[in-house]
């Protein structure tokens, strides 16, 4: 019996209140997790942070039915971000995070190891990364990354996109036009509190040395973010899913806006199930136009982005850098991202937004953080170390584990490093160099 279990039955025989026992665990580490996903050295804070990105489209003003504006309409847009950070030691307090789920009615509680409004660790600075769920989403759909990051050495910001939240879910349109226009936006305000004396971020985040990490819409809008504009297809795109009036044209190959996209502060970018490839939306010439590492992770039965056509010609086309992709095998669209499904999904009727049919979730998650951390590691802190972690045979299956009695690897050893024996299973890591 497990001790907390045994707690509440000696406490209820006492004729005493049982504590309620923790659920919606976001922290979990399976006992097959790999090497690096499990948490790191330092002790994880959480705040909120309130932003107004100024004067922008307002496609919920734009009545695709009627005339053409003069002028599109603006806005200031809000987007709220959690902030994960490394802490003090000794930080304690609250550790749960309330946040609404897929029905956008039911709130529920999650638990994670990050404390409330912990006071930052000082002097030292970390990179910045930045996590853009998908459509609909929020800003605690990859919160078991952001904090398992934070306790690693980084500052996580997620990021709330307006009218692609669970709550604020409205025209399609807005989610194409403002997506990467979101992620630059809390870029530059991350920037901007490291050097607010005001800020608890003050002093704390480098974001000159930052990456992008998004889910489906926002791996869509990582590639636009990064350098990859879209075509004439996705700019004629058929309503309801496309942007009327050629708007969408904002984001185009070689138009002004877009060339001026590309921040020299993302030096790498992780994209889950990026989605838009299989509608035609870029060339391969656009996506060549991505020049920095990226990393790609999808499932091979993804039905929502595709896989072949779809995260995987994206991979194939991004010939102008280093890049690699992490397969999950008959893994559909939810492969690596989406955090544990909260109890209360089921009876909201929505646990297929965070369930697969193939793989757990908290398997997933481990493997997601292992691979997402090496490649971190790799390409925001100059680790050499973390080369072996992905320097792989690219089907897990064909690995061989080779170890002798005193514990060491064996010439003919080519199983997946950081994996325990048996637990390197259904997964592909493919690299290729910029060129190919």
């Amino acid at each position: 019996m497990k001790m907390r279990t045994l707690a509440a039955v000696l406490a209820l025989s006492a004729g005493m209140a049982a504590p309620a026992l923790a659920e919606n665990r976001i922290d979990t580490q399976l006992p097959d997790a790999p090497e690096l996903a499990a948490y790191g050295s330092l002790p994880v804070g959480v705040r909120q942070v309130d932003l107004v990105n100024p004067d922008q489209v307002n496609m919920l003003a734009i009545d695709p039915a009627g005339e053409k504006p003069e002028e599109l309409p603006r806005y200031d847009r809000p987007l709220t971000v959690e902030v994960w950070y490394p802490a003090a030691a000794g930080a304690n307090g609250e550790t749960t995070l309330n946040a609404f789920i897929r029905d956008g009615k039911t709130e529920v509680e999650l638990e994670g190891s990050a404390v409330r409004d912990a006071t930052p660790r000082s002097n030292e600075t970390y990179p910045l990364v930045l996590i853009s769920h998908g459509y609909p989403g929020n800003r605690f759909l990859l919160s078991h990354l952001g904090e398992n990051l934070a306790s690693k050495g980084y500052v996580v910001a997620s990021i709330d996109h307006t009218d692609s939240t669970y709550r604020t879910q409205a025209a399609f349109s807005s989610t194409l036009v403002n997506r990467s226009f979101d992620q630059l936006f809390v870029l530059a305000e991350m920037d901007r509190l490291s050097k607010d004396n005001g800020s608890f971020l003050n002093g704390l985040v480098d974001a000159s040395n930052a990456g992008l990490i998004g889910y489906s819409m926002g791996g869509y809008g990582a590639l636009i973010t990064t350098g990859a504009g879209i075509n004439d297809n996705a700019i004629n795109f058929p309503q309801p899913f496309g942007v009327p009036f050629s708007i969408l044209g904002l984001h185009k190959e070689g138009s002004d806006e877009q060339e001026a996209l590309p921040d020299e502060r993302i030096k790498t970018a992780v994209a889950f199930g990026p989605w838009g490839m299989n509608y035609g939306l870029w060339d391969p010439e656009a996506l060549s136009d991505i020049d920095i590492p990226f990393l790609v992770i999808g499932g091979s039965q993804d039905d929502v982005s595709g896989y072949e056509p779809g995260v995987r010609t994206i991979w194939e086309n991004m010939k102008g850098t280093d890049r690699a992709l992490l397969t999950f095998d008959n893994a559909n669209h939810n492969a690596g991202a989406p955090m544990p499904m909260p109890a209360e999904a089921a009876e909201a009727g929505v646990a297929d937004h965070y369930t697969d049919a193939a793989w757990s979730n908290a398997r997933m998650n481990n493997i997601s953080q292992h691979f997402v951390t090496a490649w971190l590691d790799k390409y925001l802190k100059d680790d050499e170390a973390k080369e072996a972690y992905l320097e792989l045979v690219p089907n897990s299956n064909d690995g061989k584990f080779s170890v002798g009695e005193d514990g060491k690897e064996k010439e003919d050893h080519t199983y997946w490093t950081g994996f325990p024996a048996r637990t390197a299973k259904g997964l592909m890591f493919e690299e290729l160099p910029a060129g190919q």
